[in-house]
């Protein structure tokens, strides 16, 4: 998905683990994805440019789908799509 795509998304859960280091953000996404109904999106925003790598790896890991990011100022939005 473009940059547009990605922010017209309807999210369903919003992680703001803005301010932590890893694993911090990618512990809240873990955390936080059995509340997504399955399909449904979660945004993940973090300041540790290692969730780009952690959250993708993660999302394919356990079969969900990782649609993307975009970076704002300071920090990215990460979109994962519930897979299971």
């Amino acid at each position: 998905m473009n940059t547009d795509e990605l922010k017209g998304l309807t999210v369903d859960k919003t992680v703001d683990a803005r301010g932590t280091a890893c694993p911090g953000p990618l512990l809240e996404a873990k955390r936080s994805m059995p509340s997504v109904t399955k399909g449904g999106i979660m945004e993940v925003l973090s300041s540790d440019i290692g969730t780009n790598e952690d959250i993708p790896l993660w999302a394919k890991k356990v079969g969900h789908e990782f649609l993307g990011n975009v970076e704002e100022a300071g920090y990215w939005r990460l979109f994962v799509k519930r897979g299971k």
